[in-house]
Order: structure tokens, then C-alpha cells, then sequence
């Protein structure tokens, strides 16, 4: 479930995970892969803090909100509008709410999602930048400080809400976590990602 997080730029937006069946994740308008999202954290970490940062994110943008649909009509079944309610008629809420963990294998579906949101969606370019120190960072059009950005990263870390199922992260998780630990600098300064 997509949580709100405050950014430098728009206030508070929403930012997470939508759907247990699939890692991929929004904030705001931006959709994309966690998996992709950690690799590029992880290209992020092995730059020099000391130096400005900048390169391209592949991603999805949505422009409309109603192309983005109903999120809350979708999980409890009475609305299915726009990509959401589309991605919830192929995989929806678990009928026992024990069940709503995130799925650690969620990337399996990746391509099942890619064809979904294609309907909705367009394929963007953006540019990702930060000063030299890592104090923020801009997103494309999304502006965050290291404390506001990090809060993002822990909430893919912990699987968002509901969690993890089983409390099993995947592989690029933990190996996004692994690359932090050895160069924790600039915008990962003192971030924390307890097990």
C-alpha cells in the first residue's frame, strides 16, 4: 500500500507499493520496477559523494489520475478504473486479509504488469541529480532531502505496508542493503536498514 512522504518539491505525495502480486512501485505520477529503482540506487552508491550526481531513470509516467484509477475501489472489488483496476481484476486482494503480505517474488510478474500499464502509461526519460554532499536529490520533477529520500528506501526495504511476506526481501533488496553498508556517503549517510 502506497504510503504518504513528504517531499521538498510537492508536499507530501504518494509513494510505494500497490498491488502484493507486483514489485512495482509508484511515486506520484512516476511508476517503476523496485528492482530497477535498487539498481539505480545501487549505480547511486558506488558514485562519489563528493561530487555532483546525475543520471537517467527509465520510468513510466501516468499523467491523468484517472488513467491511474481507484486504488481503495479496486482492493475492496466495487471499482475497477484505469490501470489499477485493471491490475487488481488480474490479480486481486487476497480474500483473507492474513494474506496481505508483499510478495517477495513479485518481480515474477513483471511482464503481465509492463502490458497493463502500457495501456495507460508512456516510457520517460528522467534525469536523477544531486549535489555534491548528497544533501538531496531530484527525481525528475520530485525533490527530496537525504532524511525525506531515505524514508523511500526504508519503506522498500521493510516491503512497504503490509511487509514482506514471511519477512523474505529479494535478492536485489539485499544487495542494494550490501552496497550501502560498504559506502554509506552522501545520501545514504547514516541510514539504517535493520533487519
Amino acid at each position: 500500500m502506497p504510503l504518504a512522504f513528504d517531499s521538498i518539491s510537492h508536499g507530501t505525495i504518494a509513494f510505494g507499493f500497490f498491488n502484493i502480486e507486483s514489485d512495482m512501485l509508484l511515486c506520484d505520477r512516476y511508476f517503476m520496477f523496485a528492482d530497477s529503482f535498487c539498481d539505480n540506487l545501487k549505480d547511486m552508491a558506488e558514485s562519489d559523494a563528493e561530487r555532483s550526481y546525475q543520471a537517467i531513470w527509465s520510468i513510466r509516467i501516468i499523467e491523468s489520475s484517472s488513467d491511474i484509477g481507484d486504488l481503495m475501489g479496486a482492493i475492496h472489488g466495487i471499482r475497477y478504473s484505469g490501470f489499477l483496476g485493471d491490475l487488481y481484476q488480474r490479480f486481486p486482494f487476497p480474500k483473507n486479509p492474513a494474506d496481505f503480505k508483499q510478495n517477495p517474488r513479485g518481480y515474477e510478474t513483471q511482464s503481465q504488469v509492463s502490458e497493463i500499464i502500457a495501456a495507460y502509461a508512456r516510457r520517460r526519460k528522467i534525469v536523477v541529480s544531486m549535489p555534491p554532499g548528497g544533501r538531496e536529490i531530484k527525481i525528475g520533477e520530485y525533490q527530496f532531502v537525504r532524511t525525506q529520500f531515505q524514508e523511500l528506501i526504508k519503506y522498500v526495504w521493510r516491503g512497504g505496508y503490509p511487509r514482506w511476506k514471511n519477512e523474505t526481501r529479494p535478492a536485489y533488496i539485499r544487495a542494494l542493503k550490501e552496497k550501502i553498508l560498504k559506502r554509506p556517503q552522501g545520501i545514504f549517510k547514516d541510514l539504517a536498514l535493520s533487519d
